[in-house]
């Protein structure tokens, strides 16, 4: 085996994982020349092309593939031995990467990660904001954070959040120029804040509570959104009801910026957990944003 080659093997594996030079080049804190000469020596070395490149992607040939298979399990082993060994001298280090939706971000990760980087300042963690239903193992993150009924089985779930409402909400000025609604029924005369989802690229229904039971509403207006951050800012600004989660609007509604519209309709979400597969358990990156996620001084997280 050529020897010289083992580091630039790191290195392709880099460039599958985050399909891409530049993004790989970041991740490992190299310039892209300096990562596109890395994998252009294992290519020429072993005599096959790895990657096929396009002005847009770069995308693993059938070579390419096969030989990922047999480093990347290789790769991260050695990784996280490092990271263990470092850990016993009481030294967490490494990138943890992290796929949460975009509503989580303030609710629960900002939270944690004030804390986590005071108290462990080798560790760089890298959160992609992600509406999506990402498949973490396949994309390569450590763990990811979604609401509680959203996780496959297979997968460790650890509580984030204590259980949440979802509930409508509206400013006083829109209330008083356009009344406030009493009814679900009432919702169709009113300008109300869609969400546009994105995977499906669907309008979502929104879900609310009649008589103990969940039912399914589509509502009209005049904005669709794909961020709840978002409605929950023009709710601010009078344009319309939102749909939100009610930690993110609870010191608004506290300080009579928003009012609750039609309350007893809201439904409660099991709300967020972590979630990783099961071999990334004992990783001290991850075992130490869970400690400090079981510590930290806020609403979000749960006993």
């Amino acid at each position: 085996m050529d020897r010289d080659l083992l580091p630039h093997l790191v290195i392709v594996a880099a460039v599958a994982r985050r399909g891409g030079f530049a993004s790989a080049a970041a991740e490992l804190s190299m310039s892209p020349s300096a990562v596109s000469h890395a994998v252009r020596t294992v290519e020429d070395r072993t005599g096959l092309p790895l990657f096929v490149r396009t002005t847009r992607t770069v995308s693993l040939t059938e070579a390419g593939a096969t030989l990922i298979d047999a480093v990347e399990p290789a790769v991260r082993e050695i990784s996280e031995t490092i990271e263990r060994l470092q850990a016993s001298r009481g030294r967490v280090t490494g990138l943890l990467r992290l796929n949460a939706p975009r509503v989580a971000l303030p609710v629960v990760i900002n939270p944690i990660l004030a804390e986590l980087t005071r108290r462990h300042p080798g560790l760089i963690v890298e959160i992609a904001s992600d509406d999506a239903l990402t498949d973490i193992v396949a994309q390569g993150f450590d763990a990811g954070v979604r609401l509680g009924g959203m996780i496959a089985q297979d997968m460790i779930a650890v509580r984030l959040t204590a259980p949440f409402k979802v509930v409508m909400v509206a400013s006083p000025a829109y209330l008083e120029a356009r009344g406030a609604p009493r009814t679900i029924e009432d919702l169709q005369a009113h300008n109300c804040i869609g969400f546009r989802l994105l995977a499906s690229g669907g309008v979502y229904a929104w879900e609310l509570a009649r008589d103990g039971a969940d039912i399914a509403v589509s509502v009209r207006g005049t904005v669709l959104v794909t961020d709840p951050l978002h409605a929950r800012d023009l709710a601010l600004a009078g344009i319309g009801i939102a749909y939100v989660f009610e930690p993110l609007v609870r010191d608004h509604i506290a300080a009579g910026r928003l009012r609750l519209v039609i309350p007893g309709a809201a439904i409660e979400e099991p709300g967020f957990f972590l979630y990783f597969p099961r071999r990334a358990a004992a990783a001290p990156k991850l075992r130490a944003f869970i400690d400090v996620a079981r510590e930290a001084p806020t609403w979000a997280v749960g006993a």
